[in-house]
């Protein structure tokens, strides 16, 4: 049953629900989004128990530890039992303060922006977020 032991680190992540689907989990590997002590991991490497990786998806990244294997894809609260978030506690605010960021409000009736008034817009929202990394 020796087979039955080896997990690949792609099939884990959908399984303990860090990614909606298995290619997701495979394109994020590919892309460099999941790290193993700093390395890139291709989405064909074996899990062991202990070891910590490096999710990055979107803005949100987190750092897990691999507590138990899951082969099959369960419900959340199975899911996090098998393993660990280590993440720190200021990269889940700065996560978090995303959605209470203020919103940008246009007078009524002014009509539609101008490709100007959306270049402003944007330079203003990135740069509220450029002093954070």
């Amino acid at each position: 049953m020796a087979e039955a032991e080896k997990l690949r680190i792609d099939k884990y992540l959908w399984a303990i629900r860090l990614f909606k689907t298995r290619s997701l989990a495979t394109d994020a590997c590919k892309a460099g989004r999941v790290k193993l002590n700093g390395q890139n991991i291709k989405p064909s490497a074996i899990v062991k128990i202990g070891d910590v990786y490096q999710v990055s998806k979107g803005i949100e990244k987190k750092t897990i530890e691999v507590v138990e294997f899951s082969y099959n894809r369960t419900d959340s609260p199975t899911a996090l039992t098998k393993y660990k978030d280590l993440t720190p506690v200021e990269e889940t605010h700065a996560f978090k303060s995303v959605f209470h960021a203020p919103s940008l409000k246009r007078d009524r009736g002014t009509g539609r922006p101008t490709k100007k008034d959306r270049r402003e817009t944007d330079d203003l929202i990135s740069g509220m977020f450029d002093d954070e990394e």
